[in-house]
């Protein structure tokens, strides 16, 4: 696809570098105080291609940088935006996490690098990490509702949008700019480090990068052993890019390469052996006729001593990942007339997999993607102004070995968009549309399977007052198996499953309502917002068998729905303290017998304070997570706990370069947590209390 592509890159890029040349400067600032980071109205949500702030838009959306993003910052995406409102993480030891949004992970939530698809293979497994380094990133973006058909249909719970420099979009004011960072973290030995320097000249900019983390296992309260086998962490990234720069544009490519090094807790050789015998599991000694312990549906194991782990004379196996990707990026403001922007996307990218067991390569798995999107932003018509685009991504995906449950699949997609706005006084209207095609052939099976979706959104924003917006949006979105849903067949002992596709699955058509109410002026400020998402031929892993922790699953279709409220508020008592609350719940149930949907993330409420002194700030979060006992079948409840966590940062300025000390605590109280987003709820808790303590220089 982006080599069928080339000519109309090679135009644009053209078209680019021959725009007038003189150069105008875009200033930038520096958030002085927590406060100013965590008010986010002002910040312009680029995801969004129509230059919104995140609390304009019809779904609030939020956005996390400067000292905040620099305070919050883990080793994993996942774990870096847990915090973050209706946002939680699908955990997989220290190594790898997946955002979860309104009880949606992958593929369900795309997570894209500047609006380019990342062609890893994180929506395949969770155990495989998102190529995405949180140290090297400027701003990471949250899009929900209509705005998120921009990026596919198949976005029911939302998009994440990873903002950084890799390539220069303006010319660093004094010719030279950059940052340096390291860290320490107590509970896994954490030792981490990342640089960025940005120099130019003329017209031309050039961006390099780089970071690098050690960690070993994690520390857990009351655990076997303290530590959770096969917690350690150890990845390294760098990256190189070069822009050209116009007063009406830039035009630039970046080469990045991404090593990883994690371990893979919670795997077990026991169950090397299991296979189906029709819906049932034959383990051993386990078959149909065996009479296991699972006749209520649920395993109510609550004291979690877990004094029995398997197989604890086996190393635990652990992925060794390579990545390198060429990322493509473009603006042309003003092309022609009618036209206010131009904007294109595309990456192509090389992954390669290997999970080492017992000192060989058991499995190793391989995409080679492509990715182009092109997005054209009109100027009014009629009132109306929005953005028209195209997109295509190819991607050529293999499993050899042990666990080769998937086999090698060829899916390429094909989708048209168009959203607009129009304002009325004190109303705004948004109207959405996006059409996808896509083709999945599996090689070994000898099978295809053609699809497409169409998805249309619609929302409208009432500016009661200055300060109050009433926003409900209405979307109708379809999703298109992937080829894992289709195809996959054999032992995946990461997720200890055993996985059967279905050819036979059809597009998932979603109908999603959001209201949302918000003040988002003032010293009191506040948005509570409910939602309900009713998915016809919801396609999800469906439990068939159980053998201890060993599943059998199979990708089935029912219709289900997703119903939750998110909220929070705060109250600025004076200039350098604000205070505030914060909550979220979902639930998600099949409609037909009103069973439970596995890994729905526990309700979750708590407050939050921060507070700004001169070059001093802090800041508190504490909440609880509650009790999950709203279970699937042959899934286990997981207990409540809570969470503390504080911050402190001191910022100064050295000679020519500002500076920032901080210190930041989390599971201050050393609780013991389970994740009930996880496949590994119950056998991978989270890290107990850890002490953050870092230093970064900007100049």
């Amino acid at each position: 696809m982006l080599l069928q592509a080339r000519p109309i890159i090679v135009a644009l890029t053209f078209a680019f570098a021959f725009a007038p040349s003189s150069y105008a400067h875009t200033e930038t600032s520096k958030a002085s105080s927590p406060d100013a980071v965590t008010r986010l109205d002002a910040v312009t949500i680029q995801a969004y291609p129509l230059a919104r702030s995140g609390d304009s838009m019809a779904v609030p959306a939020e956005a996390i940088d400067g000292s905040l993003l620099v305070l919050h910052r883990e080793a994993t995406l996942g774990t870096t935006l847990e915090t973050m409102t209706g946002v939680r993480a699908d955990t997989f030891g220290g190594g790898a996490s997946r955002p979860v949004i309104r009880g949606q992970t992958a593929p369900r939530v795309k997570v894209l690098s500047d609006g380019s698809e990342l062609m890893d293979a994180s929506g395949i497994s969770p155990d495989h990490a998102i190529t995405i380094e949180p140290m090297l990133a400027r701003r990471i973006e949250v899009l929900r509702g209509p705005s998120a058909l921009l990026y596919g249909g198949g976005a029911v719970g939302g998009v994440v949008n990873v903002l950084d420099d890799k390539i220069p979009e303006s010319l660093p004011e004094n010719g030279l700019e950059g940052f340096a960072e390291v860290r320490g973290v107590t509970g896994s030995r954490e030792r981490a480090g990342a640089f960025g320097i940005t120099a130019g000249e003329g017209n031309i900019a050039m961006h390099v990068e780089g970071a690098k983390r050690r960690s070993d296992d994690y520390r857990v309260p009351h655990w076997v052993d303290s530590r959770l086998k096969g917690s350690g962490n150890e990845s390294s990234t760098g990256s190189v890019g070069l822009s050209w720069i116009g007063s009406r544009g830039f035009a630039g490519l970046a080469f990045t390469k991404t090593r990883s090094q994690y371990g893979l807790p919670g795997h077990s050789h026991e169950y090397e052996g299991c296979h189906p015998h029709g819906s049932h599991l034959h383990c051993g000694d386990h078959d149909h006729d065996h009479d296991h312990d699972h006749d209520d549906g649920h395993d109510h194991d609550d004291d979690h001593d877990h004094d029995d782990d398997h197989d604890h004379d086996h190393a635990a196996p652990y992925v060794r990942l390579n990545s390198q990707r060429i990322d493509l990026r473009g603006e042309y403001r003003e092309p022609f007339a009618g036209i206010q922007k131009i904007r294109l996307r595309g990456g192509l990218t090389d992954y390669r997999h290997e999970e080492i067991d017992d000192g060989e390569v058991a499995t190793t798995f391989k995409n080679r993607g492509e990715d182009i999107r092109i997005e054209l932003e009109h100027k009014p018509v009629a009132g109306w102004r929005g953005v028209a685009g195209v997109q295509g991504a190819h991607s050529t995906f293999s499993a050899l070995g042990v666990e080769s449950f998937l086999p090698r699949t060829v899916t390429r997609n094909k989708g048209i968009f168009l959203h607009e706005e129009y304002r009325l006084g004190a109303w705004r209207f948004e109207l959405g549309a996006r059409q996808d095609w896509q083709s999945v052939k599996s090689d070994s099976q000898n099978a295809s399977a053609s699809l497409r979706g169409t998805s249309l959104s619609a929302a409208t924003v009432w500016d009661v007052s200055p300060q109050y917006a009433l926003s409900l949006s209405l979307a109708r979105s379809q999703r298109l198996p992937n080829a894992q849903e289709l195809y996959a067949n054999g032992i995946h002992l990461a997720t200890n499953t055993y996985e059967m596709g279905n050819a036979d699955l059809r597009a998932e058509t979603s109908h999603n309502i959001d209201l949302t109410l918000r003040k988002h002026a003032g010293d009191a400020r506040f948005s509570v917002g409910v939602f309900h998402n009713y998915i016809k031929n919801y396609i999800y892993a469906n439990t068939l068998d159980r053998y201890e922790d060993f599943r059998l699953i199979e990708y089935a279709q029912r219709d289900a729905r997703f119903t939750g409220i998110e909220g929070e508020a705060s109250y600025r008592f004076s200039p350098h303290f604000t205070a505030g609350v914060f909550g979220d719940l979902v639930h998600g149930k099949l409609v037909s017998h009103g069973g439970n949907l596995p890994r729905i993330p526990a309700a979750r409420a708590g407050l939050k304070a921060t507070t700004n002194w001169g070059s001093w700030s802090g800041s508190l979060e504490a909440y609880r997570i509650f009790r999950q006992n709203r279970v699937a079948d042959f899934e286990s409840e997981t207990p409540g706990y809570n969470m503390v966590n504080i911050g402190v940062s001191y910022d100064g300025r050295l000679g020519a370069a500002d500076y920032t000390v901080y210190l930041r605590a989390t599971n201050l109280f050393d609780a013991r947590a389970f994740n009930h987003a996880s496949f590994l709820a119950n056998t991978a808790p989270l890290p107990g209390r850890r002490v953050m303590l870092g230093v970064r220089m900007e100049y």
